[in-house]
């Protein structure tokens, strides 16, 4: 049942993006805030994906010998077509946030992770690429939110957190790294905000 519900969750979330980044109606930024992009690593092979499936519908359309089967693969064609650009929107509507309260690290709906000011030690923009092993992955207390087999920014703890992702299996994490297509930019306004904190 709960597999049911994320499911029908994310597809509504994921048309709700859609709808927003066609329309030009971002999700709202909080005040003070600063909104940094992520989609940049992955951008040309979702790209890719969407001008394959864009060419793979008429072909199909004429291959296929079956009215209703043509009929079938057209829908199931377009449904597919429009989920990629959805997919693309939630990585455009909801991006990394940096404010006065903290930073918010974002993946598409998959990652909505808030680090408040006081539990961040340092942040440094440093490029690193993730051995296999998915985008999510966790070591020696080291938590990375890869895209496209990378991170471009850093963030260490001032402590130690038990941070809500299940990649972690409740261990403890002293580090966070992910990526942001502007990581100088977005480290320069986190330290900004972290010297209004201590300040």
């Amino acid at each position: 049942m709960k597999l049911v519900k994320f499911v029908v969750m994310y597809e509504v979330r994921l048309w709700i993006a859609l709808y927003r980044w066609l329309f030009r109606r971002p999700a709202p930024v909080p005040p003070g805030s600063e909104s940094f992009q992520y989609s940049g690593a992955v951008m040309t092979i979702l790209v890719a994906f969407i001008v394959v499936s864009a060419l793979e519908i008429p072909i199909l359309h004429l291959m296929l010998p079956w009215e209703l089967v043509r009929v079938l693969s057209l829908a199931v064609g377009f449904y597919g077509l429009f989920w990629m650009f959805g997919l693309l929107a939630t990585m455009r509507v909801y991006p990394h946030l940096v404010g006065p309260d903290g930073l918010r690290i974002r993946n598409s709906l998959t990652l909505d992770l808030p680090i408040p000011w006081e539990d961040v030690r340092e942040i440094r923009s440093r490029g690193r690429s993730l051995p296999p092993g998915g985008k999510t992955q966790f070591e020696g207390g080291v938590l990375s939110f890869g895209l496209a087999s990378g991170t471009t920014v850093d963030v260490v703890l001032a402590r130690p957190l038990v941070l809500p992702v299940k990649q972690t299996l409740g261990e403890p994490v002293t580090e966070i790294r992910f990526h942001a297509d502007t990581p100088d930019a977005l480290v320069a306004a986190a330290r900004a905000h972290m010297r209004t904190e201590v300040g």
